[in-house]
């Protein structure tokens, strides 16, 4: 089994035959690991953006790529697109987040009018697994890679310039530190049918109390310091993607805030409990 770990770096541009704004793929990097994570190959392109016609400065600081270098880029994405899955073959791709799935289907909509990626067999979030393998996942925070690089030592600080080969490397670094082939082989996923259905789902939060997908059994909050079920004293609120009460232990009589985060994902409804503060 082969893995190509992909890192894409874009630019935030208007797209007038569009009307909206539009992240371009301005650069390809990816690094092609055989099956005992040797690195046997790369690949790097820059893309000769069609759409933007200046770098966004944000963009510029985090990739720093003058747009004047990328005009004398000599391929167009359908062209760099090509290369890539030539290069990537049957090989098990692996992005960091399934961000740069989006940004690469995205771009094939914007090219060719087709959301497909028929050369994608199989697909890793290399993010899921080292959050899993740290044993830092959370529905609230998503392990950004520098995070994790700075985790495991290989960088000192997050404020690092972008290049897509170099992300590529430093996921790699990444996987290899973490890598147990058990349990990374759990986190791979036939690109079916199915799997595009979950990518292409957007989750939504559930912000009113009414709703029939919210199960009302699971908005309980236990006391922190006794255990005992504790009794809701006020009404729900919402409060930006929450819903909050105010809550009284029968037992101790502590009272608090607590916040209940509902999020309709693919999977279903998953809900998050938090205490915020006493009363």
């Amino acid at each position: 089994m082969s893995l190509v770990i992909l890192d894409l770096e874009w630019n935030t541009a208007f797209c007038k035959e569009l009307g909206k704004y539009v992240n371009e793929i301005v650069e390809f990097g990816a690094v092609k690991l055989d099956k005992r994570l040797k690195v046997e190959d790369s690949f790097s392109c820059l893309v000769k953006p069609t759409v933007a016609k200046s770098i966004h400065p944000q963009v510029q600081k985090l990739i720093n790529i003058d747009f004047k270098e990328l005009k004398r880029a000599e391929k167009t994405f359908p062209f760099v697109l090509d290369d890539f899955a030539e290069f990537l073959g049957d090989s098990t791709l692996l992005t960091w987040s399934n961000t740069d799935l989006h940004t690469l289907i995205d771009n094939c909509e914007l090219h060719f009018l087709d959301s497909d990626l028929p050369f994608v067999k199989s697909f890793c979030d290399l993010q899921k697994y080292c959050e899993y393998s740290l044993g830092v996942s959370s529905s609230s925070r998503m392990l950004g890679l520098s995070s994790c690089a700075q985790m495991l030592g290989f960088v000192e600080g997050e404020n690092q310039v972008h290049r897509a080969l170099d992300d590529a490397m430093l996921s790699f670094k990444c996987l290899k530190a973490l890598y147990n082939r058990r349990h990374f082989e759990e986190f791979i996923e036939e690109c079916d049918e199915e799997f595009y259905k979950k990518l292409r789902f957007k989750n939504k939060f559930i912000t009113n109390i009414n709703n029939p997908k919210l199960d009302r059994e699971q908005l309980f909050f236990d006391c922190p310091d006794c255990g005992v079920r504790c009794v809701r004293k006020s009404k729900w609120s919402k409060q930006n993607n929450t819903l909050n009460a105010f809550f009284v232990c029968p037992e101790c009589k502590q009272s608090f805030k607590g916040r209940v985060q509902a999020k309709v994902k693919y999977e279903g409804v998953v809900i998050s409990k938090k205490i915020i503060s006493s009363k």
